[in-house]
């Protein structure tokens, strides 16, 4: 084979286009989806839709198995891939959903032994603040993420602070409130996750917002 030859068939193999790498591995995707019907759900809630006086229990299925189990698996999933920031938010709002689902399972059915009013509130009162620091502290902690994933998480502080609110001042007109703003993150929820299945289907990103911290 000839210098000349050797050199054609060179150049041919580089015009050839190469194949489209694979997408990366994208445990948000699953995240998120499956973590929207359960916000949308609780905002409604909120916002009276669902009867909070006596349907509670309605909940259950969705914020346990479709927020709370999905969510764990896009944690683990996450963290398979070194993906350790993820696998943390992930994580924390899967502790969030499972145990929603079992503090309204064990609310609505008698299981922890609190019937009277005044114990329910102290519950919810206590296990309220504690996702609300949380949370506080997980918005803290991400600000070097794009601005919409901050944004989403504001939204999420407003509404647990209104719920604590709502639940310790008995002020049920803050409900409303943090049905609204439960939408809200639920909206910027979605818009990262359309942003994340443009990208993964080969289009470009979204804009995203430029990060807080540097």
């Amino acid at each position: 084979m000839s210098v000349e030859s050797d050199v054609q068939a060179g150049a041919h193999a580089a015009a050839e286009p190469q194949a489209a790498a694979a997408p990366a591995p994208n445990p948000a995707l699953l995240g998120l989806i499956t973590f929207l019907p359960s916000g949308v759900t609780l905002g409604l809630w909120f916002l009276g839709y669902l009867d909070t006086a006596t349907l509670p229990g309605g909940m259950i299925p969705i914020v346990s198995l479709s927020a709370g189990l999905f969510l764990l698996i896009a944690s683990v999933w996450a963290a398979r891939v070194a993906a350790n920031a993820v696998s943390a938010i992930f994580g924390v709002f899967s502790a969030f959903w499972l145990s929603f689902g079992l503090l309204l399972t064990g609310l609505t059915s008698g299981w922890w032994g609190v019937t009277d009013a005044a114990s329910v509130a102290s519950v919810q009162r206590t296990y309220l603040l504690s996702f609300t620091l949380v949370f506080l502290l997980l918005t803290l902690a991400t600000l070097r993420l794009p601005l919409a994933f901050t944004a989403g998480f504001v939204f999420v502080d407003i509404t647990f602070v209104l719920a604590f609110l709502g639940v310790s001042t008995g002020n049920t007109g803050l409900f409303p409130i943090a049905g609204i703003t439960t939408l809200v993150f639920c909206a910027i929820f979605a818009y990262i996750l359309f942003d994340g299945f443009t990208q993964d289907l080969g289009g470009r990103p979204m804009p995203m917002g430029n990060a807080l911290v540097k």
